[in-house]
């Protein structure tokens, strides 16, 4: 495989085609009939809905002079990512939070990963010592005093009107 696409291990490779196809001005309904392959899968496969069989990795590559087998590793990676994301644990645990600490909306669907800010500085607020050592636990005390020590938004302000 060319060096050019290892940096995109883990990215799903319709995000990649579709940016080959553009670098090279080709249009995805076009290049989808030159290769033999129902316009409709393939756009399903640009916008990432749809994995790339190997048969038709094979056939893009082919058509696209890259080196055979390009476009499988690239959804082999992306497949492998997926399935790490799957074994994670992704959040604390949960017996040990109250449930009414997130009164505001459920407790099984927030992520943990992308809004720690806000569940950091509201077990901090509202939490018991249990509560804050298992979010510490949970995202390392780094990661809580940084969250903690970062300056909140301050609330939307109406501004008096001046008079004229």
């Amino acid at each position: 495989m060319k060096f050019k696409y290892l940096k995109y291990k883990g990215i799903h490779p319709g995000i990649i085609l579709e940016r080959e196809l553009k670098n090279r001005s080709l249009k995805q309904l076009s290049f989808s009939l030159s290769i033999g392959e129902y316009p409709q899968t393939f756009n399903a496969i640009i916008k990432g809905r749809r994995n790339i069989p190997i048969s038709l990795a094979l056939k893009i590559d082919k058509e696209l002079g890259l080196e055979e087998g390009t476009f499988a590793l690239l959804q082999t990676y992306y497949d492998i990512k997926t399935e790490k994301q799957k074994l994670k644990i992704h959040s604390p645990n949960l017996s040990i939070l109250r449930k009414s600490l997130f009164w505001d909306t459920d407790i099984d669907s927030i992520d943990w990963d992308s809004q720690f800010k806000s569940v950091i500085r509201r077990v901090y607020e509202r939490g018991n010592e249990e509560e804050k050592n298992e979010i510490n636990q949970f995202y390392g005390k780094a990661k809580v005093n940084a969250a903690l020590s970062e300056k909140k938004t301050k609330p939307m302000q109406i501004q008096a009107l001046e008079k004229l």
